[in-house]
């Protein structure tokens, strides 16, 4: 659950950042509406968006993975046509802002991310192992 939580909060903060950098393409009404429209981007994402990746195969190999880009920008499209009070005014803003929503996305997914890969809240450093005299170690 804190795994989602996080996820969610982080693309909630990137569409806020994108919706701030925009200026006008994309635009929410309240709070409630941009929760709204990153929760359901969340569920787009993970569920629609792989059927129309898998759909979409032959175009992305003869455009050599661009067309990922126009995929990105129909998901955000759905969601803006889904919600009320979050509106993605065409085509071209939904392209330039699931562009800023994935790097922001991407740079904020860093600070949560551990050395494995996993996605977790960093909270804390790690604490070395110390050995004992006997030369065993324990976790302090």
């Amino acid at each position: 659950m804190k795994a989602f939580l996080t996820r969610w909060l982080v693309t909630t903060l990137a569409v806020f950042l994108t919706v701030k950098i925009m200026h006008g393409g994309i635009s929410y009404k309240s709070w409630e509406s941009l929760l709204a429209a990153s929760l359901l981007l969340g569920i787009v994402n993970a569920l629609l968006r792989p059927i129309v990746l898998l759909l979409s195969l032959p175009m992305i190999l003869m455009t050599l993975g661009l067309f990922v880009f126009v995929v990105n920008a129909l998901m955000l499209e759905l969601v803006g046509k889904l919600i009320h009070g979050f509106e993605v005014r065409d085509f071209h803003a939904a392209f330039w802002g699931s562009i800023g929503i994935g790097i922001i996305s991407w740079i904020l997914n860093g600070f949560f991310r551990d050395k494995d890969g996993q996605t977790r809240v960093i909270t804390r450093t790690r604490v070395v192992k110390q050995p004992l005299d006997n030369g065993r170690v324990i976790d302090i």
